[in-house]
């Protein structure tokens, strides 16, 4: 199935959650045999007995900073401030970073503009690209101090359907996010608890951490019908040389690796080198576009959230299970009332 029509579902408005749940490892798990497509229904805690002493549980340890900016255009006399929303740093020196942006309404803004968002905080409109709505702009200051400025009068860049701001960083962060970068949560870790970390732990099933820094062209719809013409953007991933040599070692040994989330699952497939992570690990830039038809080489299961239709990321969940699989999946989900997206429920691929 190469078109996106062909992954599109029904999803009642009513279902997409607004708010996490509370406490986070409250919300269901559905869980579906990606074999033979027979699905069971548990809640979070019962991920710990669904899992064998020896998987291999893997995370994404990025950490979401507060990449929505708003800024006036010195020297235009624009009523509004433009929205800016910072993707990721591509050049940086000692005293300077230029990144690709989201810039808003951006027809009328020229190159050579200066952005003022306040707090000292400006940089200068180097290029755009009016047709991906991508721009391109540089700061007077390293990446670091420009996400300390961001997180100091910037806002959570939210998915459109979710209604309200967000009081606290907390509630969209991972409990054990580590490296800054992301402008938006890899959902399906913030399912967990510390008490479902001990209990993992105490199982015996072995924890990795990957970061891959979560961009806005994951979220992005496929924009034309055939799968073919879609492009991915890029995401820097790092995956330590020793978190490398540990899951080789569990492929070698036939245990399962089990990815917590798309992004997980990007970052590890996207830095196979023969079949394996490389054994001094990866530092890189990954854009793989995951659909079926891909053999995946590492994980060999899932656990992810439910996601929008006509996306990259059930184009990713259906190569792993079968798109009917998952399109059968998904409907029962409706059908039981499932809190779909990025507040929402789990499924579990085995």
């Amino acid at each position: 199935m190469n078109k996106a029509s062909d992954y599109d579902y029904h999803l009642p408005e009513e279902l997409i959650a607004q708010t996490p749940a509370d406490p986070r490892d409250s919300a269901r798990l559905l869980h579906l045999n990606k074999t033979t497509g027979d699905i069971a229904h548990h809640h979070i805690p019962d991920l710990v007995s669904m899992l064998n002493e020896g998987d291999v549980l893997v995370m994404n340890q990025t950490k979401v900073f507060k990449a929505r900016l708003f800024a006036q255009i010195k020297g235009r006399n624009f009523k509004e401030k433009r929205e800016v929303i910072l993707i990721r740093p591509i050049v940086e020196t000692h005293d300077s970073s230029t990144w690709e942006v989201l810039l808003k309404r951006m027809r009328k803004v020229h190159t050579g503009d200066v952005l003022d968002f306040g707090s000292s905080l400006t940089a200068k409109l180097m290029k755009k690209n009016l047709k991906a709505g991508i721009a391109v702009i540089q700061f007077d200051m390293p990446k670091l101090e420009v996400i300390e400025k961001a997180n100091e009068i910037g806002e959570v860049p939210l998915p459109p359907y979710i209604e309200n701001t967000l009081e606290s960083l907390n509630a969209y962060q991972t409990i054990y996010a580590k490296q800054t970068g992301s402008v938006a949560a890899p959902t399906a870790g913030l399912h967990f608890t510390e008490r479902i970390i001990d209990a993992l732990k105490e199982k015996g099933v072995q924890l990795e951490f990957v970061t891959l820094h979560v961009g806005i062209g994951t979220f992005q719809p496929l924009w034309f019908d055939e799968l073919d013409d879609h492009a991915m953007h890029s995401e820097w991933v790092e995956i330590t040389p020793e978190t490398s040599q540990h899951i080789n070692a569990a492929k070698a040994d036939g245990r399962r690796v089990i990815a917590v989330g798309t992004t997980t699952t990007r970052a590890l497939e996207g830095a196979v080198r023969g079949g394996l992570l490389p054994q001094d690990g990866f530092i890189g830039d990954v854009d793989l576009f995951i659909r079926p038809g891909f053999d995946f080489q590492i994980i060999d299961g899932l656990m992810t959230n439910f996601h929008l239709p006509k996306t990259t990321l059930l184009v990713l969940v259906s190569a792993l299970a079968g798109r009917e699989n998952i399109l059968n999946a998904y409907h029962e989900a409706v059908e039981k009332k499932y809190r779909f997206y990025s507040f929402g429920d789990a499924m579990l691929i085995l």
